[in-house]
């Protein structure tokens, strides 16, 4: 039997560790917080701090893991491809190659030295060193944790003056204390976030989506929802899909899971704004096993633990999907009481409700992933009635909290 470890504990690996099963799979998780709802689910579990790569090593070699992920989990990244090459496993890049895609300050700048399509921005771990580089940027600015995650910490510094502030919260959510400034792009058209395949180097499966913010959210920069397919241009498409293509050349990436996000500026730029070793949270994968009748999931699975992978093959969307994140409103703090959706629209649309929130839970203002109260897909004929859905949901979807 295979041993499969997995770094984290959240909803998100569920699914992971059901097909991990079926494939006879031994699943063991880990992570400092034993509450986590995945170690319910796994054969195993260990409470070790997924950022500490020789802790974690260490026990793994005693177990004789086939295997590691950290999927849907940022800060287990870096450290499961440290301890694949140590013990000469299967993982999407070297270790030297993950610190790179995991830092957001030296992966901007790998594309600019690379001559890819980038914002200005630099890396500090001086709070006083922007100071000094206050003409470098295009106001306003967006500052942020090289190792954010969830669009957790991130602030725009419309001028010097908000700076200080900025980067206080920016550090007050760093595992590293270091943070990344850089010029604020405006989009033409929507950010893109999707998980992509890559098979002994090569570029398999890609897909783009449109990636919509609540703007009243308490946090505008957080993702909400997400649809596939995307409407950007198709030779924007293909230029990123080209670029993806020489970066994952020029960083020697090999096969798994990548999930990565994408944009085209109102300069009329196509921007790589982030590629990451392992599947994305929110259950994009499983969202795309559904509308594609792809098996992502699965093929990370087997990548993992040396089991030959099913077919990966570009395929098209079959109908209009739609993820969507359910959070409380702007300045909605409570305890939950229960949610409400209309019958009619549970019946036609829903596909799939993901939550584990339940009575009596604590539910505060959705400032980052980590506030998510669930998500849910949809899935619609066409985009026009997408469109008309999404934009009634305070209508039909309601969250009622004891305030």
């Amino acid at each position: 039997m295979k041993k499969l470890l997995l770094l984290g504990g959240s909803r998100y690996i569920l699914p992971v560790i059901e097909i991990a099963h079926k494939l006879d799979c031994y699943v063991i998780t880990c992570d400092y917080l034993p509450d986590n709802i995945a170690h319910k689910f796994s054969d195993e579990y260990l409470n070790i701090s997924i950022i500490d790569k020789e802790a974690v090593l260490k026990v793994a070699e005693e177990i004789g893991i086939d295997g590691i992920m950290s999927f849907a989990c940022d800060p287990g990244v870096v450290t499961a491809s440290y301890v694949a090459e140590k013990m000469g496993l299967p993982f999407q890049c070297s270790y030297e190659s993950a610190k790179i895609l995991q830092d957001k300050g030296l992966f901007r700048q790998f594309l600019t030295e690379n001559g890819f399509n980038a914002p200005h921005a630099r890396r500090y771990t001086d709070i006083n060193a922007p100071f000094s580089d206050i003409d470098f940027f295009t106001w306003p600015v967006i500052v942020k944790p090289v190792d954010s995650a969830g669009s957790k910490s991130i602030t725009k510094a419309e001028t010097p003056e908000d700076l200080g502030k900025a980067i206080e919260t920016a550090l007050n959510g760093s595992h590293s204390s270091a943070f990344v400034i850089e010029d604020y792009l405006t989009f033409e058209g929507y950010h893109s976030s999707t998980d992509a395949f890559v098979v002994d180097g090569k570029l398999k499966f890609i897909t783009y989506s449109d990636h919509m913010f609540d703007k009243d959210a308490e946090n505008p920069y957080t993702p909400t929802i997400i649809i596939w397919s995307s409407t950007m241009k198709q030779e924007y498409q293909d230029y990123l899909t080209a670029e993806t293509q020489r970066l994952i050349d020029l960083l020697r990436l090999d096969t798994g899971i990548y999930n990565i996000e994408t944009c085209v500026g109102s300069d009329g730029k196509p921007y790589l704004m982030e590629i990451s070793p392992r599947g994305g949270g929110g259950k994009i994968a499983d969202l795309q096993d559904m509308a594609f009748n792809t098996n992502l999931v699965e093929n990370e699975i087997r990548k993992a633990v040396g089991m030959p992978l099913t077919e990966i093959k570009q395929t098209e969307c079959n109908g209009y999907w739609c993820k969507m994140v359910i959070h409380a409103r702007a300045g909605k703090t409570g305890i939950f009481n229960h949610m409400e959706i209309d019958s009619e629209i549970r019946e036609k649309y829903i596909k799939l409700i993901d939550t584990d929130i339940r009575k009596g839970d604590m539910v505060y203002s959705f400032t980052g992933a980590n506030r998510a109260l669930g998500d849910m897909f949809l899935k619609f004929s066409s985009r026009e009635e997408l469109n008309n859905i999404i934009e009634k949901e305070n209508e039909w979807l309601i969250i009622k909290l004891n305030l």
